[in-house]
């Protein structure tokens, strides 16, 4: 028999805001270890009787959580949100990012929208799903390096199918201002690597510029992105409409007047269609194959090009029957759906099997900023949700 709302614990904001100052207190930088926080939060799930699971990636730096409140059957609802946070120069900060600030309404600090609000809202409310005779199992998920490549989540979806656990619902809770959002487009990243023949600058046609063959990789791709540009499928609702590719990066070279043996390039592409990443990435293929390549190698046989997968993590599929999106639409008497153009971890456990939707507190604005900040507002918000939702799975 449920227990009445009366006799579960109430979550406050003063809580939350308490708990999201210790997650900012991490400084869970994706180069670096989040296993801190993974232990703080594992201990405040195993203090309301969770059962707790953890796995390390490779280097044991690094950890997911995966935690369950409830009855153990497979119709779950996952509350999911990444550690990792994305570098802070200190510099541009007017006060520590990782120390929470709080002014004028808001909370400052690195992850406090992106998305540390979220996992704080989420263990606030762990102790009142375990104290209410819930319906169905409330999953948490904290996973590692989303910012790199979503890698923490792909080994976690890997674990879940291999022990059958296949929840029904999934809410990831990316800053969205609470928005609904039903879709998003695939996020796809690479390195590729150039290794061409160093040599007396003076003398050009002795060696292999490396650099050279990087610019020309790179015009060929943003001739493809300009192609994709010019025929976006016709029902797309992304702003923009098409498949986008960019470089974000290019290092090679060590003076002006030495041939470059070496160059990198990091780039990555955002599909709207699986079929347009595929037909990107066989055009780059044949060019390299058919005319880059063997153009190097008439002085050095030994040059290359390599592509290195960083990630290819696929979009967030819109569906017409989707109880994520009927579920928080009631939850939070929102009753319209967006899509947007950054990538998530839902198209993951979509592929699990989940109906997903990306709905959290805060704004994709403020993410990645100096003075990255949440609006206490937002996270009442949130709390609400969760409420309303533990409500709802004890009724």
């Amino acid at each position: 028999m449920a227990k009445p709302v009366s006799d579960r614990p109430t979550t406050t904001i003063e809580e939350t805001k308490s708990i999201l100052g210790d997650l900012i207190a991490f400084p869970t930088v994706s180069v670096d270890s989040n296993l801190d926080l993974v232990d703080y939060a594992a201990n405040r799930f195993d203090a309301c009787g969770a059962k707790v699971l953890v796995s390390h990636d490779a280097s044991a730096s690094k950890a997911n959580l995966w935690a369950t409140i409830g009855p153990e059957r497979g119709d779950g609802i996952v509350l999911s949100g990444h550690t990792d946070v994305v570098p802070a120069v200190v510099d541009d900060w007017t006060s520590n990012p990782f120390e929470m600030r709080e002014a004028n309404g808001r909370l400052y600090g690195r992850g406090a929208c992106d998305m540390k609000g979220f996992l704080a809202a989420a263990l606030a409310m762990a102790p009142g799903f375990a104290a209410s005779d819930l319906a169905r199992p409330v999953h948490f998920s904290l996973t590692y390096d989303e910012e790199v490549g979503c890698l923490g989540a792909q080994q976690l979806v890997r674990e879940l199918a291999r022990q059958d656990i296949r929840p029904a619902v999934a809410i990831i809770g990316e800053p969205t201002e609470m928005r609904i959002i039903e879709g998003h487009k695939g996020c796809y990243e690479y390195t590729t690597e150039f290794t061409g023949l160093a040599g007396h600058g003076s003398e050009p046609d002795r060696g292999v510029n490396a650099i050279d063959y990087a610019v020309l990789y790179i015009t060929r791709l943003l001739e493809l992105g300009d192609e994709l540009k010019q025929r976006p499928p016709p029902e797309s609702r992304y702003e923009p409409r098409w498949t986008t590719v960019q470089v974000g990066r290019i290092a090679g070279g060590v003076a002006r007047n030495v041939i470059a043996a070496h160059c990198t390039i990091e780039w990555e592409m955002r599909p709207v269609e699986t079929r347009d990443a595929d037909y990107v990435k066989a055009q780059l293929a044949a060019y390299c194959s058919e005319v880059l390549i063997p153009q190097m190698r008439v002085c050095a046989p030994q040059a290359d090009i390599q592509t290195r997968v960083i990630a290819e993590v696929g979009s967030l599929e819109t569906m017409q029957d989707n109880e994520a999106r009927a579920l928080i639409a009631e939850l939070t008497g929102r009753d319209d759906a967006d899509v947007v153009s950054f990538g998530t971890e839902a198209g993951l456990f979509q592929e699990l099997g989940a109906s997903a939707v990306v709905c959290g507190p805060g704004s994709i604005a403020q993410a990645h900023k100096p003075d990255e900040f949440i609006t206490i507002s937002q996270l009442q918000a949130c709390l609400d949700m969760l409420d309303a939702l533990k409500v709802k799975l004890s009724a």
